[in-house]
């Protein structure tokens, strides 16, 4: 029976093992001898990045204590809203769903032997999740030349502007959160074509989504006017 080479040596403690074939006790000495050290640079880096994002809100269920937080969040999130003629509720409920609110979220990425990253699944990131083309194809329809995906103001005003496409795509409600999820996930061609019938899981998000924006709307209700005070 092979021993999986990421688990730790029964004798020599976390020394890497090479795999047969890589096999170079040169190679193998100089990395139990330095990865403690390259492991530690790597992890300060990461550190240093997440320090300058910004964190999500403490209660990213209540959409209150959200503009509560973050002051400046809701005359974006309205101008979006006014914008694009896309409920409020909508546009938060899309955007807890996707990142919850955080503002430099990606896919999981692969790792290989426990240390080497791989790929990403889609270049979906930020708090709208927005794809690398998606992302584009709204900058030049819009014109918005600086926007950045980890931006609140920009992905919410994404959001409006991908949910006021799809409904003259799709024929979809600006205010049917439900489809307008579906839709933002599979893309507006996936579906037309119904991708979202064959993934259940998809079909009961798309519901948690509506909820969500059920949610805020209540609450919107009875906080909105003195948040806007």
């Amino acid at each position: 029976m092979s021993q999986d080479p990421t688990q730790p040596h029964p004798r020599r403690g976390y020394e890497f093992l090479w795999p047969a074939g890589w096999r170079r006790p040169d190679l193998a000495r100089a990395w139990n001898r330095h990865w403690p050290r390259l492991i530690g640079l790597l992890s300060g880096g990461l550190l240093l990045v997440a320090s300058c994002a910004t964190a999500p809100p403490r209660n990213v269920e209540d959409a209150c204590a959200i503009f509560a937080e973050y002051g400046d969040w809701l005359p974006d999130a309205r101008a979006a809203s006014r914008r694009w003629g896309v409920p409020l509720p909508v546009l938060l409920a899309i955007m807890h769903q996707e990142s919850a609110f955080q503002s430099d979220a990606q896919p999981p990425r692969r790792w290989y032997l426990g240390f080497i990253p791989g790929p990403r699944p889609s270049s979906a990131y930020g708090y709208s999740q927005a794809l690398d083309g998606t992302w584009e194809h709204y900058i030049a329809a819009t014109g918005n030349r600086g926007a950045d995906r980890d931006e609140f103001g920009d992905a919410v005003d994404f959001i409006g502007w991908y949910v006021n496409e799809t409904a003259q795509r799709n024929r979809i409600a600006r205010s049917d959160a439900y489809n307008q999820y579906l839709a933002y996930h599979e893309g507006q061609e996936g579906f037309a074509k119904g991708t979202y019938q064959q993934k259940p899981w998809l079909v009961q998000r798309a519901r948690q989504v509506r909820r969500q924006a059920d949610r805020y709307r209540a609450q919107l209700n009875r906080c909105e006017p003195r948040l806007a005070a």
